[in-house]
């Protein structure tokens, strides 16, 4: 876990320097939400505030040998926004794979496809010409009659396309068995409050942004093949023999875990009904997405816990994996422990869906209730992935982020999630991820500022400002707020966006309210101006009373805590720390005076998560 030590007696001392009030620079199409009401300077969404949904019937046919996909999507929309609609744009995911779309990750040649075929498409029950969509990589526009403030639409359409082989870019076939299916229909993009229509193709490294809708989903897959997916399944008797449904029933009520699909039972076959083919039925409400996984031959180990003492309500962890993935054993306690931690101690929030299943995959992503994990074979990879992609839940799924264009306000929190929680499943563990990729190129031409738009970001600040940067500027101000603070303010955070579309100026202000704090001095300096963090022991002065006086100096811009390790004769150390806020009123220098009755050998200055440009003139010898 990361904690500090709890401080030594001492005087700290900075020189102060008094500065005016600092102000974000907000850009001119987020400030105009503030003029129409939808946001506020408080963080708190706007009188005015609106956002649109739907409602999806999906009903899918996946025939794993050939990989074709058949559907048909049923879709409600409401427009809630005070616009007039005249058009409605739409997301074709798979169309990724499709021959000619823009992508910034590669594909193998044998996973270029047609792309989504749209084989019939209707609206309000009339049929459209389909020949006329316009349809432009993963994106398609269809035009409509005029769709006023407050009224609902109906789309229905009929359509297909050849999951990816290879190539596995989130989604695709694992093995010859088993299949991990995302982005399987054709969904309705976002229209918000900022930009209207979210016209960002996918490309491949971006990730998404969807409106909280609600799923039903009917996927129709072989007799001898399992089913798992976002949302609750509303037919287990019908897809499950007796013995299963009690077993997964049982699951959700019991903290131990219980295998329910085994080696042997798949030996058996008796686990579904022997039909020629079965359909799964899934319901999931106010969630952004749906996805699902499939497989004839994995094992399931499932587990649950109470995560709302107040309510007693529970949520099923489940890990859903090939049994010669010997490190996969491991995976269903990480999981467990994952969402136990969330709920009691990091963001002490009460999990907030029905189920989480962790799939033995070929990626490292995550979905509402589902992750797609790769089998990992250290210890320490399978904790930290495994913490890392569930931590997703809350950011972006129960918080509705804008992750194409603002990454960091998803990765960042996953990347805090991880490093905190990781120690609590395993007290070894020190996760230094993201902090030595900051470190290469901190201060460079490549080194952008993290508030720059992840669609303009390429190369290593893609990383470093999605994970790392942002990651370590939420551990900062969680040790400079303090634990019970820092907490109180994320939660008024998530109560005033759950289920909404924060912007990232709504983060800022929701912190500087709920804290109390006007923290505009650190957004600034770590999330928009560039910079290099580089601090150094620039003197240190002893006297004959073991009193050493220690000047610590800023030589770059980015402030960092100051965490100074005291090593003695005898073998011993000791830890001063000092958070952020020791750099708050722009002064260059601090001073740590410490009294010791000890014989100091040396100081140390940094930690784990303290990057430092130039680490040479962070030592002290004593003479």
């Amino acid at each position: 876990m990361i904690a500090f030590k709890k401080l030594l007696p001492l005087l700290l001392l900075c020189s102060s320097v008094c500065f005016a009030q600092t102000t974000l620079p907000v850009p001119i199409d987020l400030q105009a939400t503030y003029t129409k009401g939808t946001r506020t300077t408080t963080g708190a969404p706007g009188k005015n505030y609106w956002q649109n949904s739907a409602d999806y019937t999906l009903r899918i046919n996946f025939n794993p040998k050939t990989r074709e996909l058949n559907g048909v999507a049923d879709i409600d929309y409401i427009n809630n926004s005070p616009d007039t609609l005249k058009e409605v744009w739409f997301k074709l995911y798979p169309n990724i794979f499709k021959k000619g779309s823009v992508r910034n990750m590669p594909i193998r040649d044998d996973d270029v496809t047609d792309g989504v075929k749209i084989h019939k498409l209707s609206i309000n029950q009339q049929d459209q010409d389909t020949a006329k969509l316009q349809i432009d990589g993963t994106n398609m526009v269809a035009k409509i009659l005029p769709l006023a403030s407050n009224q609902k639409i109906h789309f229905s359409i009929i359509y297909s396309y050849t999951l990816n082989k290879t190539s596995h870019i989130r989604t695709g076939q694992v093995d010859s068995g088993a299949f991990f299916i995302a982005y399987s229909f054709p969904r309705i993009a976002v229209y918000d409050d900022i930009d209207g229509w979210n016209q960002n193709p996918y490309r491949g490294s971006e990730e998404f942004y969807n409106d909280f809708c609600h799923f039903n989903a009917a996927i129709t897959v072989p007799g001898n093949y399992q089913v798992w997916a976002t949302g609750n399944l509303t037919n287990p008797e019908q897809v499950y023999t007796d013995r299963y449904s009690k077993k997964i029933a049982d699951a959700s009520l019991s903290d131990k875990v219980t295998d329910i699909i085994t080696e042997d039972d798949l030996k058996q076959g008796n686990i579904s009904p022997k039909n020629p083919t079965n359909t799964w039925k899934f319901s999931a409400d106010s969630v952004t997405d749906l996805a699902f996984a499939i497989s004839n031959h994995y094992i399931w180990k499932s587990t649950s816990l109470v995560v709302d003492p107040k309510t007693n309500r529970r949520t099923r962890v489940d890990a859903v994996f090939n049994a010669d993935h010997e490190s996969y054993f491991d995976v269903i306690n990480y999981a467990r422990k994952t969402v136990e931690a969330m709920s009691y101690q990091f963001p002490k929030w009460p999990y907030p869906y029905p189920h989480e299943t962790v799939f033995d995959g070929l990626d490292q992503m995550e979905y509402p209730m589902m992750v797609n994990d790769n089998p990992e074979e250290k210890v320490f990879d399978g904790i930290t992935l495994t913490d890392h992609e569930i931590f997703h839940t809350m950011f972006p799924f129960y918080m509705g982020i804008n992750e194409t264009k603002y990454g960091w306000m998803d990765e960042g929190w996953a990347t805090i999630g991880e490093w905190v929680i990781s120690p609590m499943i395993d007290h070894t563990i020190v996760d230094n991820f993201g902090m030595p990729q900051y470190e290469a190129i901190a201060g460079k031409e490549e080194d952008q500022p993290i508030m720059t738009l992840t669609t303009q970001l390429s190369g290593a600040s893609f990383q470093t400002d999605s994970y790392g940067k942002p990651g370590m500027g939420y551990l900062y101000v969680r040790d400079m707020l303090g634990d019970e603070l820092f907490t109180k303010a994320l939660h008024y955070y998530i109560r005033q966006w759950h289920g909404k579309h924060p912007m990232p100026f709504d983060f800022f202000n929701c912190i500087n309210t709920a804290s109390g704090q006007n923290l505009n001095w650190f957004w600034k300096s770590w999330f928009f101006d560039r910079g290099i963090p580089d601090l150094a022991i620039t003197r240190v002065i002893t006297t004959q009373k073991n009193l050493y006086t220690v000047v610590i100096t800023n030589m770059g811009t980015k402030p960092v805590p100051i965490n100074l390790t005291l090593y003695y004769a005898d073998g011993t150390t000791q830890l001063v720390h000092q958070s952020v806020s020791a750099w708050k009123n722009g002064n260059k220098t601090f001073t740590i005076t410490h009294f010791t009755h000890k014989k100091l050998k040396k100081l140390v200055l940094g930690t784990t998560y303290d990057p430092d440009v130039n680490k040479a003139d962070n030592i002290w010898d004593a003479k």
